[in-house]
């Protein structure tokens, strides 16, 4: 069975809570974490890969959990020639991979903090976030 790679994401009400251990347990599912950032009492983010036969069972496991799952896109860039650093997408970055560079005031973004939950496509004005496959 082919892997499906999702992002997780989850309330401090249940941050603590072994959710990935169910998934292997309870449902068979082969994981790999590919990124994560779960914090007690903060929201969690943990981006998977997942396969095994009952992975729809999974991922409805989640739901009824109260996890949020999206299904990965491949990566998120930031157009340089279209941002105007208006900061727009730093407020909302829950892994703070948009940044705003002192004294400069420009945008960055590290790339390797992105979890690709593309919530920055959907805040940005001048539409300079897009996805890259």
């Amino acid at each position: 069975m082919a892997s499906k790679k999702v992002v997780l994401r989850f309330g401090k009400d249940i941050s603590e809570t072994p959710i990935i251990y169910h998934l292997a347990k309870d449902f068979d599912l082969v994981f790999n974490i590919i990124r994560a950032n779960v914090n007690p009492n903060k929201e969690g983010t943990v981006v998977l890969e997942l396969s095994g036969e009952q992975y729809e069972e999974g991922l409805a496991f989640l739901e009824s959990q109260g996890v949020r799952v999206q299904p990965l896109a491949e990566n998120v860039t930031r157009n340089e020639a279209k941002c105007t650093s208006c900061g727009a997408c730093t407020a909302i970055c829950p892994t703070g991979a948009l940044y705003v560079e002192r004294p400069s005031m420009e945008v960055g973004f590290d790339s390797d903090k992105c979890v690709v939950c593309t919530i920055c496509l959907k805040v940005c004005p001048v539409n300079a976030m897009e996805i890259a496959s």
